[in-house]
């Protein structure tokens, strides 16, 4: 599962519009997600900003005291039609097939922060390829891939519970039915995972129903008490079971130290929400190994090392960032 996040989207676009025509004048963005991608470029080349639908009333959003607006739509003369991505092709076909119909006497480009291997052929230009199976930050809990993923409670469809409320009895009870959501899924989850105990099933799936979070399986921990749960401390093995054992693609956790576990035991992609980062095992494997061949290397001449960086530390930090570079 390839991630970006809107860091990644921004830091492609920084990069993507050193590669674009210099002579643009005009960014219009595809409604909804194409914006977010068109805002930042605009932003970034400090050129104005357009939708589809404005664009056919010959109009543009209006900008900020540090772009001078311009008036006269006709004096526009090279314009880039930008989404966030482009798979298939059916959206940016649509696109097309609607300006042309205006008639407009621009040169027209097209474009997307992001292209799959069949999207390419759809566009002019891309900031970067993202190979499917795919999932972007922005459209992470909206995607028609729900179905198909596991995804934690506690920590991700709402907050987790302060100590005061976690009493395995009448506060805590409290906190299930009044907690407010976080996010609402508008697709249907496949798994919720969740270390609830199995005797608070009725409150948690009435409060799942009442804000209409709609999924396939709920699956809770069965043990008698939360002691018995801490005792057993096996959050993470419990959760990688589960999703060992089902068809579902994608884990999101909320514990960072709980996903890169999931993760190592299934050898499937985890997304951690409270560090923004999808984990997938071989990725794992790499850096822990390369950080023990480091520590090796430390720790075979641990003098000499200390008087490199004692001698001139900005040299010494630029080597270990080249060797960490070069390594991948």
């Amino acid at each position: 599962m390839n991630y970006r996040s809107f860091d990644h989207l921004n830091r492609d676009i920084q990069n993507w519009q050193r590669e674009l025509p210099s002579d643009l004048d005009l960014i219009v963005g595809v409604p909804r997600s194409g914006l977010l991608a068109g805002n930042l470029l605009a932003l970034h080349l400090n050129l104005p900003l357009t939708t589809v639908e404005e664009l056919e009333k010959r109009s543009i959003l209006q900008s900020g005291r540090r772009l001078k607006q311009n008036e006269d739509f006709s004096s526009f003369k090279n314009i880039l039609v930008v989404d966030d991505s482009v798979n298939t092709g059916k959206t940016i076909e649509s696109v097309k097939t609607q300006i042309e119909s205006l008639n407009l006497s621009m040169n027209i480009h097209y474009g997307a922060a992001y292209v799959s291997e069949q999207g390419k052929g759809y566009v002019d230009t891309y900031a970067n390829v993202v190979r499917t199976p795919r999932v972007f930050e922005w459209n992470m809990m909206h995607h028609s891939g729900l179905s198909d993923w596991a995804i934690d409670l506690d920590g991700v469809l709402c907050r987790d519970p302060l100590p005061s409320e976690n009493d395995d009895g009448e506060r805590y009870r409290e906190f299930i039915s009044k907690v407010k959501p976080r996010v609402v899924p508008s697709k249907k989850i496949g798994l919720i995972v969740t270390c609830r105990l199995e005797k608070y099933r009725d409150i948690t799936e009435e409060w799942l129903s009442n804000h209409g979070i709609e999924y396939e399986q709920l699956i809770m921990m069965d043990h008698p008490s939360m002691e018995a749960r801490q005792a057993a401390g096996n959050h993470a093995e419990y959760k990688a079971n589960v999703y060992d054992n089902t068809e579902t693609r994608l884990f999101i956790e909320s514990d960072e130290n709980q996903a890169k576990k999931i993760a190592r035991l299934t050898r499937k992609p985890v997304f951690c929400v409270n560090s923004n980062c999808m984990y997938r095992q071989e990725y794992l494997t790499r850096v822990g190994r390369e950080t023990v061949d480091s520590v090796k290397t430390v720790r075979s001449n641990p003098q000499k090392y200390a008087r490199m960086f004692a001698d001139d530390p900005v040299d010494f930090c630029k080597k270990v960032a080249i060797r960490i570079f070069k390594s991948g």
